[in-house]
């Protein structure tokens, strides 16, 4: 081996700015975090129910009558959060099961995970439900040729009193105040 040969040539780290970028840019337009907590969030719920605790030679076995309804949550939980993945259009439908699989999970599997699967079911679910999608880089609205830019004095009513630019035909000046005729 020689002492020439380097750990990492220019084209691996080519490679690995290429799908870290790639990586990036596919986890900022999702709510990737949301999901990575709601999937994180079933896996306690799904498996403290089945394990068996060691302390020394005593074995502490947490299994409980509800262990199906415990597997159930942290399944639909884990299905939830990979779904946000892939489908973000969903992030309200899964957000909001994903808070109510979280409640549920308290009195099902021994308080929610031991409120750890709880707890990061009902911050994912939160995420999900307020993430919104970005707008689009080329989105911005064009600038128009708007000819009341600048020092251009208002226009006056006729009768000298300065009315708002209202279009809903409500304003107290020609005496509608939001009433509407059937006639």
């Amino acid at each position: 081996m020689s002492a020439e040969t380097p750990a990492e040539t220019p084209a691996a780290r080519g490679q690995f700015t290429y799908w870290r970028l790639r990586f990036r840019a596919w986890r900022g337009g999702r709510p990737f975090w949301a999901g990575l907590f709601i999937l994180l969030g079933g896996f306690p719920i799904a498996y403290l129910p089945y394990a068996n605790l060691q302390i020394g030679h005593l074995t502490l076995a947490m299994a409980t009558t509800a262990g199906a309804g415990s597997l159930i949550i942290g399944v639909l939980l884990g299905v939830l959060g990979i779904s946000l993945w892939y489908q973000k259009h969903i992030r309200t439908f899964a957000g909001v099961a994903a808070i109510l699989l979280g409640l549920v999970s308290l009195p099902v599997s021994n308080f929610g995970g031991f409120f750890v699967g709880f707890l990061l079911a009902l911050v994912g679910g939160g995420m999900a439900v307020a993430w919104v999608p970005g707008a689009e880089p080329g989105a911005s609205p064009a600038a128009t040729d708007r000819t009341d830019k600048g020092d251009a004095p208002e226009a006056v009513a006729a009768n000298g009193a300065s009315e708002p630019n209202d279009l809903s035909g409500t304003s107290p000046t020609n005496g509608a105040n939001g009433r509407h005729s059937a006639g």
